[in-house]
């Protein structure tokens, strides 16, 4: 049902440490559940890496992302209100936090800051991620896709609604490239068996959307593999997010991006126009996840959404 609960007016700070990122959004919301951003703030800290071969956040990831949650700490002290209740933060870690046993010490790294971490399950992750890229489609039924670095998400139903259909698949374009992606510029076969081994684990579940008739809907795709190739397309020497929020990305972009990203060296690809050259070590497998999902659910494009999990985080919260 939608949303009928009002929603706590205030301002809410929300971070999502994923595989690769680590996202600090700070927003006012109003009590119609309109969300006002005040400040964005994005860092590639590749928490991730490694963590699918040895199950372990490593030391040098932690502390990565130790200085960059010191700094949104900064940043939200500096954004607080002089009048009204103080900012309600709400942290999340994902994927490489799910799947690493030391999770623990990572939690009490950020409690330093004062910042309480929740680990939350693929599931919340997924209902997080269609509240807050669906809330700029109200009405619509459509198709959400997150293509994380560790986990990839895919959400049907009504915007505003509870989701339909959710499901995490543990492929993200981290998890993808240690995996398959071993030569540099990756090769023919491990391309392929890395294309086979996404539609083989997504195809059930794609195939019972498309049975459902949501093939036909509009597709959402948000993070950053998704606002990447929307960047890289045009070609932007500085990010635009304006550009590239509501921006539609056909099934022919995405394949002419990964023919070309994938005949690159990794340092051919740190020149790439519109790409940060941190994301270059994992955006063909970003590109390839994209190009299988799209593949097997029919469809001929997305819609890119600068709307995605940092604000399902706060209206989750502001209706709590």
């Amino acid at each position: 049902m939608p949303q009928s609960n009002p929603y706590t007016a205030g301002r809410y700070a929300a971070i999502d440490i994923g595989t690769v990122t680590a996202r600090l959004l700070v927003a006012d919301v109003d009590e119609t559940g309109v969300v006002t951003e005040v400040c964005r703030k994005t860092a590639i800290c590749n928490l991730g890496v490694g963590v699918d071969k040895t199950g372990l956040l490593a030391p040098e990831a932690i502390e990565r992302v130790r200085m960059v949650v010191g700094d949104y700490a900064h940043t939200i002290s500096e954004l607080q209100p002089e009048e009204g209740s103080p900012i309600v933060v709400i942290a999340n870690a994902t994927s490489a936090s799910r799947d690493a046993k030391n999770s623990g010490d990572f939690v009490a790294v950020l409690a330093e800051f004062g910042i309480e971490l929740s680990v939350i399950p693929g599931q919340k992750e997924a209902a997080l991620s269609f509240a807050g890229a669906s809330s700029a489609f109200p009405g619509e039924r459509v198709v959400v896709l997150d293509v994380g670095g560790g986990s990839s998400e895919i959400i049907a139903g009504q915007a505003g609604c509870v989701p339909d259909h959710a499901h995490s698949f543990n492929i993200g374009c981290r998890r993808v490239t240690e995996r398959y992606l071993h030569s540099d510029p990756p090769a023919a076969e491990e391309l392929d068996s890395a294309a086979a081994w996404i539609a083989s684990e997504m195809r059930e579940y794609l195939d019972m959307l498309s049975s459902e008739g949501f093939g036909s809907c509009r597709i959402v795709a948000v993070a950053g593999t998704a606002t990447s190739a929307i960047s890289m397309r045009e070609e932007m020497q500085e990010y635009d997010s304006s550009r590239v929020h509501g921006a539609v990305a056909t099934r022919a972009d995405i394949d002419a991006l990964l023919a070309k990203l994938s005949s690159l060296t990794l340092a051919q690809r740190e020149q790439v126009v519109g790409l940060d050259p941190q994301r270059a070590p994992v955006i063909v497998a970003g590109m390839l996840i994209l190009q299988q999902i799209m593949d097997v659910l029919g469809a001929d494009s997305f819609t890119v959404s600068e709307r995605d999990i940092l604000h399902g985080i706060i209206l989750d919260a502001a209706a709590s």
